[in-house]
């Protein structure tokens, strides 16, 4: 799964990061052991040295290349096609600056050519998508160089503490489930419209022509009392593993793989 020295590195190195205030450290110091474990999963880089971010955030952005070695990270965000945004963010050591392109990941073509990055990092980007997630995952596979990486990261609806939603019968079983209050002049974020299981990550991208590498799911420690669940889960006849609330999936671009542009647990006929 995730390489101590490099998980541990990688720690380091977020807990060091940069950030313009208050709100955004506290956001930060929640969310590194997810960071650190995205990154510990980077693997080294290939014939490009590039790599694409998409929602960046500029919080794992620099560490792409100055901790896993890329030479080139680009970022995608959601906006208005044809936009790029430069970023920077100042480190003792030096600057590291990042081009960041507006399009949307599930209905626009990637502004890139074909093959032209080692690896493209979608952390929790698919369980927002509202019409076709096949279209982003499609995308990411062509930009990639042939036996280049993909690396999702998204919550597990599968997850113990989905099961314990269930069988309280209160809350949403989704991790994450809330609307954003509207605000005047705030544009709305899209919060989470589709959560997956583990395996269905997994076969969504075995269906865009990806070789899964690595597939599991971790537990986060805030939902810990629920742990107690899994006992019940193998008593009664159901498979416990796999059942942590973050999913994690690395695949390789294969060619010679087919592809499923629709798979029927994701789309309607």
């Amino acid at each position: 799964m995730f390489d101590p020295k490099q998980l541990k590195l990688a720690e380091e190195a977020l807990r060091k990061l940069p950030v313009p205030d208050a709100g955004a450290r506290a956001y930060l110091d929640k969310h590194i052991p997810r960071l650190a474990r995205t990154l510990a999963l980077v693997p080294p880089p290939g014939e490009t040295g590039r790599a694409l971010e998409l929602g960046c955030y500029m919080q794992i952005t620099p560490l792409i290349e100055r901790l896993c070695g890329y030479r080139e990270v680009r970022g995608g965000y959601y906006g208005e096609p044809g936009k790029t945004d430069e970023k920077t963010m100042v480190f003792p050591d030096g600057e590291f600056r990042c081009f960041v392109d507006h399009f949307n990941a599930e209905r626009d073509p990637f502004p890139y050519p074909d093959g032209h990055f080692d690896l493209v990092i979608a952390g929790e980007i698919i369980e927002h998508l509202i019409l076709d997630p096949m279209h982003m995952l499609l995308e990411s596979r062509r930009v990639l160089q042939e036996g280049g990486y993909l690396l999702v990261t998204t919550p597990n609806v599968a997850s113990v503490t989905s099961v314990a939603k269930v069988l309280d019968g209160h809350d949403n079983p989704q991790i994450y489930f809330l609307y954003n209050r509207p605000a005047p002049g705030v544009e709305p974020e899209i919060g989470h419209f589709r959560e997956y299981t583990n395996y269905e990550l997994g076969e969504a991208v075995k269906a865009a022509g990806f070789e899964v590498k690595q597939l599991f799911t971790t537990f986060i420690e805030e939902f810990s009392s629920h742990l107690p669940l899994l006992k019940f889960l193998k008593e009664h006849g159901y498979d416990a593993e796999n059942r942590g609330e973050q999913s994690w999936c690395l695949a390789v671009k294969r060619s010679s793989l087919p592809v499923n542009r629709y798979p029927f647990f994701i789309y309607c006929d």
